[in-house]
């Protein structure tokens, strides 16, 4: 058991060190097999080659008529050049027509190209609007454009050749890899699986959600919002309920998650007397750290639960109020679950913004500032959500993102610019005059 100690009091490490050691412990999950579309956000095993050209053969991309280019050679609306028309080829049919010089064959999107053709002309470079409405016959049509060679043909393997690395192992697929995966004729995909996170709250004073609310008690909220965080990072969240304030109680609700790949618990990390998640931890563990020099979220502890096989089960005690359980997942689960499905790329993208408010720093910890992000005039802005207790849930929904005011400063006034984490694109308002 590792304890960090200072004295008597308890050393609080940093950020950057609690998301250190975390990763250091996890490691990326073993792979399964999939229907494709099933793994949408997951990593790619193996590398993909394509087994044939992509597309197969030359095809249309527009409906119209395939003609031999020497055969509309210096054509125009005023003189358009009457071809013969010998067939048509609908998309899913192969033709063995073969054009010659002063021929055409009617044609639709993704057909394949007869013999002969170096041409789609667009049936709105005809005449055959005109033809039909005249009843005309429409064994021949007037073409009234002037196309090169190769206009409108989508080529045989322009876009995957045969033979060729189409996706590397360790690729996350997106719907646009899942498209090329299917162009591919894939059906089942080896990729890296989810992590299953066991979600289980602490406290004699949380009570389910649908019984009714008793004097004392608050309702479980803390696992839905951690559950729908780890859906949204794309990890499987298991609810494992409510463990009350006793060791026994604990011990025996949380070797149930030991099938889980980790387990995260809210509350009983702090100091209280009836914190005793901590307790446990000693008893069936190891603790590699219990407090963070952050705000909110101190009270944070990650160690290990061993099993009786001797498999180490990761666990990330968070703290028990609401926007410090959320905070804390975010900052260190996600990332943990990032590694555990083999992405490569375990951070989110930040921003820097103009701070609109002053946010004050009384204890030297680094502040997590929840802010409602917007753009105007191509410059982002920042403005804090109202109050900002770690107890104030409403203040996550309207935020967007999270200011990151360092430990060594203690005060940021308005106008300052900021660093700024984002939690949803979507949800940054956009000023007119960017759009």
């Amino acid at each position: 058991m590792v304890l960090l100690l200072e004295g008597n009091a308890l050393a609080m490490i940093s950020v950057e060190e609690a998301l250190g050691k975390i990763l250091d412990f996890i490691k990326v999950l073993d792979k399964e097999e999939k229907p494709l579309l099933d793994c949408l956000g997951q990593v790619l095993v193996e590398d993909v080659y394509a087994p044939f050209d992509v597309p197969p053969q030359d095809n249309s991309a527009m409906d119209g008529y395939a003609v031999q280019s020497k055969s509309i050679a210096g054509a125009s609306y005023e003189h358009p050049s009457i071809l013969t028309v010998i067939g048509e080829v609908a998309a899913g049919w192969v033709s063995d027509l073969k054009l010659e010089s002063g021929t055409a064959v009617r044609i639709m999107t993704g057909a394949f190209v007869p013999y002969g053709a170096d041409v789609v002309v667009p049936f709105e470079d005809t005449d055959e609007v005109d033809r039909k409405e005249a009843s005309i016959s429409r064994t021949e049509i007037g073409v009234r454009v002037d196309l090169p060679s190769g206009s409108n043909i989508r080529r045989r393997g322009e876009d995957i050749a045969k033979g060729k690395l189409v996706l590397n192992g360790g690729r996350l697929l997106c719907p646009a890899e899942i498209g090329v995966l299917a162009s591919l004729g894939k059906n089942m995909v080896s990729v890296i699986r989810r992590p299953v996170v066991g979600i289980l709250a602490t406290g004699d004073e949380v009570i389910e959600i649908g019984q009714p609310l008793q004097p004392g008690k608050i309702y479980n909220s803390n696992s839905y919002s951690l559950a729908a965080q780890v859906l949204s990072y794309g990890g499987i969240p298991r609810i494992m309920g409510i463990a009350r304030d006793n060791v026994e109680q604990l011990t025996t609700a949380i070797h149930q998650g030991f099938d889980c790949d980790i387990l995260v618990t809210s509350g009983g990390v702090s100091l209280g007397d009836y914190d005793v998640v901590k307790k446990v931890l000693a008893a069936e563990g190891d603790i590699s750290f219990w407090t963070v020099r952050m705000k909110p979220g101190k009270p944070l502890a990650f160690g290990t639960f061993k099993r009786s096989d001797g498999k180490k089960i990761p666990h990330l005690g968070l703290p028990g109020n609401p926007v410090s359980s959320m905070i804390t997942l975010e900052l260190f689960a996600r990332p943990a679950i990032f590694k555990m499905m083999g992405r490569s790329n375990l951070t989110k993208p930040n921003i820097t913004a103009v701070l609109e408010d002053s946010i004050e720093n009384r204890d030297g910890r680094r502040i997590f500032a929840r802010v409602a992000v917007s753009r105007k005039n191509g410059e982002y802005f920042a403005r804090i959500t109202g109050p900002q207790g770690s107890g104030i849930l409403t203040s996550m929904m309207k935020a967007n993102g999270l200011a990151v005011i360092p430990e060594n400063t203690k005060l940021v006034k308005p106008g300052t610019v900021v660093e700024v984490m984002i939690f949803d694109w979507e949800d940054v308002d956009i000023d007119e005059k960017d759009k």
